[in-house]
């Protein structure tokens, strides 16, 4: 796989992809994205900011100009948690709130298992051991969805796929990234209790630098937010970089995270839930393929 120096094309992309220097402290450099369509999806979800105030700043801006820009997508509620559930399951399931709940539901999870496929959530803050309480430290359980299942909470080789942030680093490394991973940062890493200029930073110089000095082939990489900070129609950044995406392109339909959920679906021949990825708009148009 080729790769590149991105110095060349200004600022917005040495804060995204820094230039690897000869000392032990830079941070290393990201390889360009594979050609060919992926194989593998690391969605990571951001916290609570208006589409127009993310794309301000330089990171996500950056990564919207090498990737696909959804222009036209939409958290399905608020506050954060049904809308996490809505990207693993095609639904709410009615919740309205960030209370703990126990859904008894099939899942993203039970889709990937049944066809031989791989999956794990990577969550900031985690303490292990299937945490089933509200809060840990900055971690928070309404951002991780698939706690929230009876039957992820009743599995022991379930709760062992949801696993402390740590891990990420080490899969992509060893190349053993899952299938299907989401990674949850914690509450100050998202943007929640400190803003999306904070979050732009940790995703730019600590996030991306963590998948190693290549960014990994076939990986197709997904940005989005839960939910808007203040706009009514609750409409929030997502964008697509990696592994067949054209850069610079963008999809311009009403979409929502069942869409997400849907794109995952499709790629790996997995049948859908039956809810709200039957019916999602298929991502189109931002394909090198196309």
């Amino acid at each position: 796989m080729k790769c590149f120096k991105l110095a060349s094309i200004g600022l917005l992309s040495a804060v995204l992809f820094p230039v690897a220097a000869s000392s032990a402290g830079d941070p290393p450099r990201l390889g360009q994205a594979s050609d060919k369509g992926f194989d593998k999806v690391l969605v990571v979800v951001l916290e609570n900011t208006d589409s127009d105030q993310a794309l301000a700043q330089p990171g996500l801006k950056s990564l919207a100009e090498r990737g696909a820009l959804l222009t036209r997508f939409h958290g399905e509620a608020r506050p954060s948690q049904p809308n996490y559930l809505a990207l693993v399951s095609g639904s709410t399931h009615g919740v309205r709130s960030n209370d703990p709940v126990r859904i008894v539901a099939r899942h993203l999870g039970n889709l990937l298992e049944e066809k031989g496929r791989s999956w794990k959530a990577y969550l900031e803050g985690y303490p292990g051991a299937c945490f089933q309480g509200q809060k840990s430290g900055r971690y928070v359980r309404k951002h991780n969805p698939f706690v929230s299942f009876s039957n992820v909470q009743d599995s022991a080789a379930r709760c062992a796929r949801m696993v402390p942030s740590s891990q990420l680093a080490q899969d992509a490394r060893n190349r053993r990234l899952p299938d299907f991973s989401i990674y949850v940062p914690d509450l100050d890493n998202d943007g929640h209790d400190r803003g999306v200029a904070f979050a732009d930073r940790w995703l730019s110089e600590k996030f991306l630098p963590s998948l190693g000095d290549r960014f990994p082939e076939g990986l197709l990489l997904v940005v989005t937010f839960d939910e808007s900070g203040t706009t009514e129609d609750n409409g929030i950044y997502t964008v697509l970089y990696g592994a067949g995406v054209r850069p610079g392109s963008t999809w311009d339909e009403r979409a929502d995270h069942t869409s997400l959920l849907k794109l995952v679906e499709d790629r790996f021949r997995l049948g859908t839930l039956g809810r709200g990825d039957q019916s999602a708009p298929p991502i189109t148009g931002i394909w090198k393929e196309q």
